[in-house]
């Protein structure tokens, strides 16, 4: 028998978006956090950058919108973008109220230092030296530890939710999840009123990534398989600039080096990026990735460079102590010499449809930071509004369930995990060949730049794999790398299909096939619906947001 656990709330993903959503909850509210691996390991902790918000006196929300839609390519929404903007610094306050060690202006400890990165019209960036990422987690985790009705049960992965339509229920609604104790091998029953998928994105879905190997798109596939539509999962950031270096697994190097005039160089030590786009450096991050893309390959280099060693090494090891220790750990010493860098999977712009207030299609059923698509990011996400949209969201979500918690009763009868009709595998290299696979052929065929042809190639591919791990996974006892897998290849396949449907060049999408914006009409979301979608449950929730929003206008 399965062992069982009741909860008020079932939070998945223990990142910047899921602990701050377990923060915000009320104190009444029994929460269980699912960590896939320890507490602290994600996305999160590898943000370097740090998070915009509106601080200083010179910059302003309407600057902030205005860079972000720009840098969305027609495809954020309004409503979004100014929600996120509006409730920027409230996040910073809330963080620095739990003792978040910002950064602090020269001379003022009470002001954050702000620096400035891609695509941003003022410096706006919030951070923790060049380990904002690291800070943010151990201050939320702190923050967890020491609350008593938030249980953590760290080394679980979700296999899948637990829905009323599963079970031959009405309404469709999220009952719980079932989970993987990593440790002992076994699956349990968590039962909850509501379930939040905070699970963070998908880009270990190719070879190279600035990812931790956590970033599997599980709440993506997840919600697919559940029944919720997906929007936008063309659009993958690729980060310009991670150290090349065999060792140096998901190291990258971060945007600010260049908003503090760090400068990208040709092998033989000339500059390039000024060819591409007038703001050079600080260009958005998916003109600079594909001009390093692109002048890579003209040139059949493995790699570039970035150079900020013309500053004082002062001004370096003060900035980028974190940057710069690593580095050395590699051999390189940017106060000295240029960095190898190459371009990297790094962002899932797309993900699960939410409102403004995490809702998805199924009721009861959350989605937050890079797991769901809010509307935030469009086309392109603006650097460092990665953490404001786990921080934002996670508090509105929080915000939306203290209000309605108690709607719905903890479901009492789920059913155990059922592995009556399964056996042990004793070829684990399937999963191990199929991983490897899938993570070559994303990479060459669905990366920086695509044609329909590549497309095409990805899309056979795809439906061979999907065939083949469903019937793995039909027949044989659930590992944590049978489960990853199983969510890799339900991304990849998003990914792929929205790529197809999209037949211009916008954003974070450059096809050598549509390589032009259509303008003939206005921007259009890539949708994609499961054949098990229903769309009542969102219509009632949008009423309901419409409800909330006229009495809570603020």
């Amino acid at each position: 028998m399965s062992q069982h656990f009741s909860h008020d709330i079932l939070v998945i993903g223990s990142g910047a978006a899921g602990l701050s959503l377990a923060l915000r909850l009320d104190p009444a509210i029994r929460v269980a956090v699912i960590a896939k691996s320890n507490l602290s390991e994600g996305s999160t902790r590898y943000a370097q950058g740090g998070i915009s918000a509106v601080l200083d006196p010179g910059d302003s929300v309407e600057a902030h919108i205005v860079d972000t839609l720009n840098a969305g390519a027609g495809l954020c929404k309004a409503e979004t973008v100014r929600f996120s903007a509006e409730h920027s610094a409230a996040q910073i306050q809330w963080l620095q109220s739990l003792g978040m060690p910002f950064t602090a202006r020269e001379g003022h400890d009470n002001e954050c230092h702000l620096t400035r990165e891609g695509g941003h019209s003022h410096r706006r960036v919030a951070h923790a030296t060049d380990a904002t990422g690291r800070a943010l987690e151990d201050t939320l985790i702190h923050a967890v530890q020491a609350r008593p009705n938030i249980e953590v049960f760290e080394n679980h992965i979700a296999v899948d939710l637990i829905t009323a339509t599963k079970l031959g229920q009405r309404p469709q609604r999220a009952l719980g999840a079932y989970v993987l104790n990593r440790d002992s091998g076994r699956v349990q029953v968590f039962h909850a009123r509501n379930v939040a998928l905070a699970t963070g994105g998908a880009s270990k879905v190719y070879l190279y990534t600035s990812n931790p190997d956590v970033s599997t798109g599980d709440g993506i596939a997840m919600a697919w398989r559940a029944g919720c539509r997906t929007a936008n999962m063309e659009f993958i950031q690729f980060h310009p600039t991670c150290l090349y270096h065999p060792q140096a697994k998901s190291f990258l190097i971060s945007e600010a080096l260049r908003g503090e005039g760090a400068k990208l160089l040709l092998p033989d030590g000339s500059t390039f990026m000024q060819r591409f786009d007038s703001r050079g450096e600080l260009a958005p991050r998916d003109i600079v990735a594909r001009a390093i893309d692109h002048e890579m390959k003209r040139l059949g280099a493995d790699c570039l460079y970035l150079d900020i060693s013309f500053k004082p090494t002062d001004f370096i090891t003060h900035h980028f102590p974190n940057i710069h220790r690593r580095c050395l750990e590699y051999g390189f010493d940017m106060t000295r010499e240029p960095l190898p860098v190459v371009p990297a999977a790094h962002y899932t712009c797309g993900g699960v449809m939410t409102d403004l207030h995490g809702r998805s299609d199924l009721g009861g059923l959350y989605a937050i930071g890079e797991t769901a698509s809010t509307g935030l990011h469009g086309a392109n996400r603006l650097a460092s509004n990665s953490l404001l949209e786990c921080l934002v969201f996670g508090e509105a979500a929080a915000a939306d369930i203290n209000r309605h918690w108690r709607d719905h009763g903890i479901p009492e009868q789920l059913p155990d995990w059922d592995e009556s009709r399964v056996s042990d595998s004793d070829e684990q290299i399937v999963v191990a060949h199929n991983w490897d696979e899938l993570r070559r052929f994303m990479w060459d065929y669905v990366g920086i730049v695509r044609s329909s042809k590549r497309l095409q190639r990805a899309q056979r591919r795809i439906d061979l794999l999907t065939l083949e791990i469903e019937e793995y996974y039909s027949n044989f006892s659930i590992t944590n790398d049978l489960i990853e897998l199983r969510n890799l290849v339900q991304a990849a396949g998003l990914i792929i299909r929205s790529a197809l449907q999209r037949t211009e060049s916008r954003g974070l999408h450059y096809t050598l096939d549509y390589p032009h914006t259509d303008d003939t009409r206005p921007p259009q979301d890539t949708i994609l619906t499961p054949t098990n979608y229903s769309p009542q449950p969102i219509a009632k929730q949008q009423a309901d947001q419409a409800e909330d929003l006229a009495k809570n206008p603020g």
